[in-house]
């Protein structure tokens, strides 16, 4: 029973190793009204939400603090004869033909978002 219950929590904390999702807390003081997001030092509304040019989806929360996650799932299982390449504009990787980039293939399992 208790090897059954070590599976379960391990199953349920293996997606979330995946997850590329960082906080930031907010600087103490009173009547904090905005965050800053420091990767490019832009200054945000409490409840705003944003995408950033580096393809993350930012929340300004209600207390100051800001989350942000890919914007993206990141392919993990395609044909052997495919490549993927990150579409920095689109925010989303691309899979397609090693030998013409104009046939996309499928992607079998991805990770993210």
């Amino acid at each position: 029973m208790r090897s059954l219950a070590l599976a379960v929590i391990l199953c349920s904390v293996l997606p979330l190793s995946y997850a590329a999702c960082w906080f930031q807390q907010a600087e103490p003081g009173d009547g904090i009204k905005q965050c800053l997001y420091t990767k490019d030092g832009t200054w945000h509304a409490i409840g705003s939400r944003w995408r950033t040019s580096d393809c993350m989806d930012c929340s300004c929360l209600d207390n100051g603090e800001m989350s942000c996650c890919d914007a993206y799932s990141t392919p993990k299982r395609f044909p052997s004869d495919c490549i993927m390449e990150f579409d920095q504009k689109a925010c989303q990787y691309n899979v397609f033909k090693k030998s013409d980039s104009s046939i996309p293939c499928p992607i079998y399992s991805s990770v993210g978002k």
